[in-house]
């Protein structure tokens, strides 16, 4: 039997040679990322190619083949990584050349007047500068490096007045004082003015008006007054004034709108009663009494958002019915009458933010689809037509801020990436540029694992439908056309490793049959007809992880027995006979990863034994030997990715700690001695649940949004 290159569930596991390989595992990942890797692992850089797109959900699994990366998981897009906050051309849609990204999600941001942007949000980096959730970015693109308030909180809303740029949320400190979810900073400096209503919970809106800071929320205290969710404030010495609407209910927008007979604050949110009238979510308020007028549109649930134009308001929200008509998430409302216009965008979903500028409304929410057209996330639409126009950035994420200047839309939300196109469950890229190719294969439901041979692209995973085709769990995919091929072995369950190997490809999943065979979890099928073969080891648990080394197959999962013996979570099987030979390393929890090096076996999982020796989550093995060899990296936490390289193994997982020292989710380990780690340290956010190692790239799939 040859060697064969294994791959399952986000992990390569095998290649031909002893050089490398790379693994399987169970549990989900959602960003990819690629590291380039010069020949010493203690030289090499641990900071990420900008040029790798990324992924908007969960990546499975990793295969490189020449100059093309192959991706499997659960996402529906795939764009290049641009953070969660972009500056995006009003007329093209397209990102800014450069600007400074952000490490997290942006849901607030404001013009500072000079071309460039204040924003806040949930994020700790912004163009690589250290900014906790609050930041400026200039004109150019970068980061102010003096302007740096520092909030231990998110920051939900953001108002500019002049030189004080006022914020609210979820902090308790910010511009180096106490103050409790509002506070006002020097536009300049970023110091907290010894304005402080002090606010006893979240602050989610706020709007500057002659001299009134007006603030919505959750809070039930604010300006040291009782104040019930709606709040005006004094812009000088931030009391609250004797307006006092109280809602009944948490207010999330405000507007206003001044003409020739007053001020008028429009309010949304999820209240029923506001300024002492029955108001459903939106509500227009009197500036001087704090009364509701008789404006009612009415909406069935939550209104998110609110932007004023002339005598047209318009909202964004959860709703379905508004203005006495049916309008879903999006409507246009006559300033007189409280009635909804013909106006009619009807977004596919959740509209959390609007801004109306000149002749164009734009909207940023959870939507895919509006006016009829595909829009990801953000979309203009013409404000006399509601028809949608051809600016379309597609976030690969829903969006939740805008903010509008010039020739700019700055745009943030939860998405990773500006530019995204839609790619379901499987998808390539260039290994070079890094930009998705146009091979779309379209699976309907997740790709847990990819191997690839003699220009097939096989697929295994929890689909029924992949390239148009019924195919259940199994597919081979031409990697030139994404042409799905007859091959058909039609599984009766999920998928979660597959490999092949010239004639055979080998499956491991939680299956019990293959076409009309039984096969209990672990199956051989020939490449040619998508027959099981006789080879059927029979296992009795989920096998998540393949590997191969000479004549024989390794295997990882969840079983206690396979190949007709007792075997806990990791066993050897005979590769002719399907046997389970005498290697047995009685690991005691479930292997999630396994690499065939040369004459070495490595493994990782949940286990904190193997052969009644402690090696936690990781270990490895002489081949033909039951008992661990000293290498003994020692993870606290599990490790769901592995792959071998030269004279270095790379582990990615749940851990915080492996091989002596302190690596977040992935590390370089020295394949010699006891396996401590090298200084390569990319330090990740979150879980890594994929590995592959190719012409000098690490690329790593996992759960993580940032690197270093």
């Amino acid at each position: 039997m040859r060697k064969i290159s294994f791959t399952g569930l986000g992990r390569r596991v095998l290649m031909r040679r002893p050089r490398l390989m790379t693994l399987l595992a169970a549990v989900p990942a959602s960003i990819i990322s690629a590291m380039s890797l010069p020949p010493s692992a203690s030289a090499q850089s641990d900071t990420p190619h900008e040029n790798t797109w990324v992924a908007n959900a969960y990546v499975y699994a990793i295969e490189r083949v020449g100059n093309t990366v192959y991706l499997g998981g659960n996402f529906t897009h795939v764009g290049p990584s641009t953070g969660g906050g972009v500056p995006v051309d009003a007329s093209t849609g397209t990102a800014a050349e450069t600007f400074s990204k952000v490490n997290g999600a942006v849901l607030a941001a404001v013009p500072d007047g000079s071309g460039g942007w204040y924003i806040g949000g949930s994020f700790s980096r912004v163009g690589g500068a250290g900014r906790s959730n609050i930041a400026r970015v200039l004109a150019d693109g970068s980061v102010d490096p003096a302007w740096n308030p520092k909030a231990n909180g998110t920051v939900r809303t953001l108002a500019l007045s002049g030189r004080t740029l006022y914020a609210g949320g979820e902090f308790t400190h910010i511009g180096l004082e106490e103050r409790g979810y509002i506070a006002a900073l020097d536009a300049e400096t970023g110091a907290a003015t010894a304005w402080n209503p002090d606010a006893n919970y979240e602050v989610h809106a706020l709007a500057v008006n002659d001299g009134t800071v007006y603030a919505g929320g959750t809070f039930s205290h604010i300006g040291g007054e009782a104040r019930s969710r709606i709040a005006a404030l004094d812009a000088e010495t931030g009391a609250a004034t004797a307006w006092n609407p109280s809602a009944l209910g948490s207010v999330f927008a405000l507007a206003v709108r001044a003409d020739m007979t007053g001020t008028t604050i429009y309010a949304g949110g999820s209240f029923s009663n506001i300024g002492g009238e029955a108001r459903s979510s939106i509500a227009a308020i009197s500036a001087g009494t704090g009364a509701a007028t008789a404006w009612n549109p009415g909406a069935n649930n939550t209104v998110n958002a609110l932007a004023v134009s002339g005598g047209t308001v318009y909202a964004g929200g959860y709703f379905t019915h508004i203005g006495g008509l049916i309008r879903n998430h999006l409507a246009a409302i006559d300033a007189g009458t409280g009635v909804a216009t013909a106006w009619e965008p009807s977004p596919g979903s959740y509209v959390f933010a609007l801004e109306a500028d000149g002749g164009t409304v734009y909207a940023a929410g959870a939507f895919t689809t509006i006016g009829r057209e595909g829009r990801n996330y953000l979309a203009a639409v013409d404000a006399a037509t509601g028809g949608v126009t051809a600016w379309n950035p597609s976030a690969n994420g829903p969006a939740w801020s805008l903010a509008v200047s010039g020739g700019t839309v700055y745009a943030g939300g939860y998405f990773t990436s500006i530019g995204a196109a839609y790619r379901k469950n499987i998808a390539s890229v260039d290994a070079f540029t890094g930009a998705v190719t146009d091979w779309t294969p379209d699976a309907d439901s997740a790709v847990f694992a990819l191997a690839a041979a003699g220009g097939t692209i096989y697929a295994g995973g929890a689909f029924w439908y992949i390239g148009g085709e019924a195919r259940n769990y199994l597919a081979a995919i031409d990697a030139e056309t994404g042409a799905v091929t007859a091959w058909n072995p039609t599984a009766s369950d999920y998928v979660y490793s597959i490999a092949a190997d010239g004639d055979t490809v080998y499956a491991g999943g939680r299956f019990t049959t293959v076409g009309y065979d039984v096969r209990n979890r672990i199956a051989a099928i020939d490449a040619g007809t998508g027959a099981a073969t006789a080879w059927n080891p029979g296992a009795n648990g989920t096998v998540y992880a393949l590997a191969a080394g000479g004549d024989t197959v390794y295997t990882g999962g969840a079983f206690t027995e396979i190949g007709g013996e007792e075997r806990n979570y990791l066993a050897a099987i005979d590769g002719d006979t399907g046997a389970a030979t005498a290697w047995n390393p009685d690991a005691n929890g479930r292997v999630l990863a396994l690499v065939a090096d040369g004459g070495t076996i490595y493994a990782g999982g949940e286990f904190t034994t193997v052969a009644g020796e402690d090696r936690n989550h990781v270990a490895a093995f002489d081949v033909g030997a039951r008992a661990p060899t000293s290498w003994n990296p020692d993870a606290d936490g599990p490790v769901c990715a592995l792959a071998a390289s030269g004279a270095t193994v790379y582990a990615g997982g749940a851990f915080t700690g492996i091989g002596g020292a302190s690596m977040n989710c992935l590390a370089a380990l020295h394949a010699a001695g006891s396996g401590t780690a090298t200084d390569w340290n990319p330090d990740l956010n979150s879980t890594v649940r994929a590995i592959a190692v190719c012409a000098g790239t690490v690329y790593a799939g996992g759960d993580f949004t940032t690197v270093g």
